[in-house]
């Protein structure tokens, strides 16, 4: 008995060997979330029940109140929090509705090496729990980000900090006759990429507010930006921002025009109902979302035949009877099953679209229905025409799932 004793003692040592890898933050939702959390004294507990109301699952920051309180008002209502830490002298707290602490905003290389300190020592202060870090969008030059390029940027952000989640923000413009969607796509792109060579989720801010030549984005234009993320394999949407910055003094500050989902007063905007609806879709899909690695997307313009579809589970996209040419995106995913998955896009935001679709497969096609989060058999939206007609608003979105392709 005494030598079986001993025995165990030796074991239970190993297992608390200094030096030892500590647990990694495991993400097990799709994120919903947001930047600048209720900046009131007034009702805290009401202020947060409007956010769950809204459908988000995650607060990054704090703000109103202690971070112990913070996490103690989340808890029950299923609120995930990425507490204020970027203080590495002050204590952290804990608590079940903790993901972990946000550390630093939009670094340059120069803070790497400090930064990657600080991740090894939250992970071996508090196993599980993420270190949240977020980067510089594509649109940073050199001298921001400490780097010749963005890749190499996001490169050296792997390799120093090695973190368990990528995340950035990117706002791109949409103004008339001033378009820069397609660099948010290539920073998408890049984030994808780098995710999942590393094995590890991407998360992406867009902007749901007006600022500098930012316009005030429309709920088709939010629609999109979300979507093309989804497409990419994200697994966290972030807004920017939910409560306006700023005291509401007269148009003083960086955002004067306010209009984030709540105003710098407290009132709701026609955003907050925007969010809602669009993150009831996005919380439903979510369970199928975080199944999915994403393997590419394709930009498509019906009527130009040199696009490439191969390998999208697309075999051809064509417009129905006299309607005008439409643009998509096409998201290549895989699911953890072995099947595969389309998340196509309409990559117009002021125009619906109402393809026929032709998939590469005889087999069954399904989609994941927004409604109710389950899987369907596809529904052929106009089935007086000939094929399968998809219909799609302004900037929204299908998540279809496929066989498995043909070997």
């Amino acid at each position: 008995m005494n030598r079986l004793l001993g025995m165990l003692c030796l074991l239970s040592l190993a297992w608390t060997v200094p030096g030892a890898e500590p647990d990694r933050f495991v993400q097990d939702r799709f994120a919903i979330g947001l930047w600048v959390p209720p900046r009131t004294t007034q009702d805290l507990p009401g202020r947060y029940r409007e956010i769950r109301d809204a459908h988000f699952n995650l607060v990054i920051g704090t703000a109103g109140f202690s971070t112990e309180v913070q996490i103690r008002v989340c808890e029950p209502l299923g609120l995930k929090v990425l507490v204020e830490a970027s203080d590495p002298g002050k204590p952290v707290p804990e608590g079940p509705a903790c993901w972990g602490y946000s550390l630093a905003d939009e670094p340059a290389t120069s803070a790497f090496p400090a930064l990657a300190a600080r991740v090894a020592s939250l992970r071996q202060q508090r196993p599980g729990r993420l270190g949240y870090i977020n980067l510089f969008p594509n649109y940073a030059g050199p001298a921001q980000m400490g780097a010749t390029d963005y890749d190499e940027y996001v490169q050296e952000f792997l390799k120093t900090v090695k973190p368990d989640v990528l995340s950035m923000d990117h706002y791109p413009l949409m103004r008339p006759g001033d378009d820069s969607r397609n660099e948010y796509l290539k920073n998408l792109e890049t984030m994808r990429r780098h995710s999942v060579k590393a094995g590890i989720p991407f998360w992406n801010f867009f902007h749901s507010m007006p600022f500098a030549d930012r316009m005030d984005p429309t709920e088709a234009q939010i629609r999109w930006m979300i979507h093309a993320s989804i497409a990419h394999g994200s697994k966290g949407i972030l807004y920017f921002c939910y409560w306006t910055p700023g005291q509401g003094n007269g148009g003083r500050g960086e955002f004067p025009k306010g209009g984030a989902l709540l105003t710098a007063e407290g009132f709701k905007t026609r955003h907050y109902e925007e969010a809602r609806r669009i993150n009831a879709g996005v919380e439903r899909w979510g369970p199928a979302l975080m199944r999915l690695t994403g393997q590419g997307v394709v930009r498509y313009t019906t009527g130009n035949n040199d696009a490439p579809l191969a390998r999208t589970g697309i075999r051809s996209l064509t417009r129905v009877g006299s309607d005008p040419d439409a643009s998509f995106l096409i998201g290549a995913l895989t699911h953890a099953d072995g099947r595969r998955a389309v998340v196509l896009v309409n990559h117009n935001t002021a125009y619906t679209a109402w393809p026929t679709v032709v998939f590469d497969t005889d087999g069954d096609v399904r989609e994941v229905d927004r409604d109710d989060g389950l899987e369907h058999p596809l529904r052929d939206d106009s089935p007086e025409l000939p094929g399968i007609q998809l219909s799609l608003g302004a900037g929204d979105a299908r998540l279809l799932l496929l066989p498995p392709a043909r070997k």
